[in-house]
């Protein structure tokens, strides 16, 4: 392996972060970087990023290992720890969105994130994307360069072996960590890696090359596939990312499923199988005009409203759930909503009276009368008449004096919570991610 082919594969990137997990793979990467550096091009800037989910007993050895690696070659370390969240996707599902979370919140203006997946990775990511019944995007797998966050993720290695890298890590007399998870089948990327490509690539040798041009040339399908529907795409989403579906009734299932994928492409989703694909089109656009259907994949959810469908995070919210705000009405945080505080900015309602207590709930009973309107309505009808969607509904704070309805922040004011001149209190809600 020739280093000033790196140098060529980073382009003009000169700003560097790397994830660093100290296995083989980011260690051969991380080397080859800073020999490059040091060797060759003194002007890149080289970062790296541990992250600690806290899976391994051994987690905080780790820790130490890289810290000690990247005092030898002079980079700086960032070490994030986190905690994966049970989303009900399987741990490496939820390990691998924690890490690329941190990642991209440490990204700094004009850096680029560099990866170290290898040849091997891609053949495995390829076959169980097969598993899963995926189309062409999903085999196209992990390409060389991949728009992220405000830059770009790039994959220099994807192209080398295990055994390549190992020779590497051999010469250099490199040391690096062995995580005693990738040694439990039960998970499946382990199982293709530990009992399937052994077998495989005893009889064909080259396996996993062919598998990686099979995927390269399914993303350069994929890639003229996106120009050639990308304004038929457009012209079908609103600025806020819906798609509307009676233009897609009138397409070929052909068409139609390639614009879904495209959808979910546009959101950052996972690509869904053609299975989900299917149940997506029949049970959430086709269900009846009166439904209010909902279909999970992963943490969102494909919904449909108003002759749309909506891409739309879940969020658990209890409605029956009543929070007190006292005075001196501190920033009151909603749990897994966000926080409403009273600002310079934001909503404006009267202040409330010396004896009034104030709440915040997520339901209304009775008639409720708008401000600038004289009849009054149930909260359900005020919701369908401003196109409030259901999601919205349920997770919208609701201010109350007392048992009267002041607002329904961000949405609306009540005659009961008009402010004025002299009369003013803002509230502003700042929304959880």
């Amino acid at each position: 392996m020739d280093i000033r082919q790196l140098l060529i594969f980073l382009q003009s990137h000169r700003r560097l972060l790397v994830a660093f997990s100290g296995g083989l793979d980011s260690t051969v990467l991380l080397h080859q970087l800073t020999l490059l550096r040091d060797s060759v091009a003194p002007e890149l800037q080289i970062r790296a990023m541990h992250v600690h989910h806290g899976l391994s007993a051994r987690a905080d050895s780790w820790v130490t290992h890289c810290q000690s690696l990247c005092r030898q070659w002079g980079v700086a370390l960032e070490v994030a720890y986190v905690q994966l969240p049970t989303s009900g996707q399987g741990i490496e599902a939820e390990a691998r969105q924690a890490r690329y979370q941190v990642l991209t919140q440490a990204l700094l203006p004009d850096e680029v994130l560099l990866t170290a997946q290898h040849q091997d990775d891609q053949c495995e990511t390829v076959l169980l994307s097969l598993k899963r019944g995926s189309g062409p995007a999903g085999l196209a797998a992990m390409p060389e360069r991949l728009d992220f966050a405000h830059t770009q993720l790039l994959r220099p290695l994807l192209n080398l072996s295990r055994i390549e890298l190992e020779r590497w890590a051999a010469e250099y007399q490199l040391s690096w960590i062995e995580d005693e998870s990738n040694q439990d089948d039960k998970y499946d990327r382990n199982f293709l890696r530990l009992h399937v490509l052994p077998v495989i690539q005893q009889r064909w040798p080259h396996f996993a090359r062919s598998v990686t041009r099979s995927a390269q040339l399914c993303g350069e399908q994929e890639q003229l596939l996106d120009e050639l529907l990308a304004e038929q795409l457009t012209d079908l989403m609103s600025d806020s990312g819906c798609l509307d579906i009676a233009p897609l009734c009138e397409m070929s299932d052909v068409r139609r499923y390639a614009i879904l994928r495209r959808w979910f492409k546009f959101h950052q989703a996972l690509m869904p199988s053609r299975l989900a694909l299917q149940r997506v089109w029949q049970e959430v656009a086709l269900s009846r005009d009166d439904a209010s259907p909902r279909l999970q994949l992963g943490q969102h959810e494909v919904r449909r409203f108003q002759g749309a469908l909506y891409w739309v995070p879940v969020m658990q919210n209890d409605t029956d759930k009543i929070y007190s705000w006292p005075a001196p009405f501190e920033p009151l945080a909603l749990a897994g909503l966000g926080i409403l505080s009273v600002q310079q900015k934001g909503m404006a309602v009267r202040t409330p009276k010396a004896d009034e207590v104030v709440t915040v709930r997520f339901k209304a009973s009775g008639l409720q009368y708008i401000a600038g309107r004289d009849r009054g309505r149930l909260l359900k009808k005020i919701w369908q008449e401003l196109n409030i969607p259901p999601w919205q509904r349920e997770v919208t704070p609701l201010l109350f004096y007392g048992d009267k309805l002041i607002a329904a922040i961000g949405i609306f004011v009540t005659k009961e919570g008009q402010s004025s001149v002299s009369d003013s209190w803002w509230i502003d809600f700042n929304k959880g991610d």
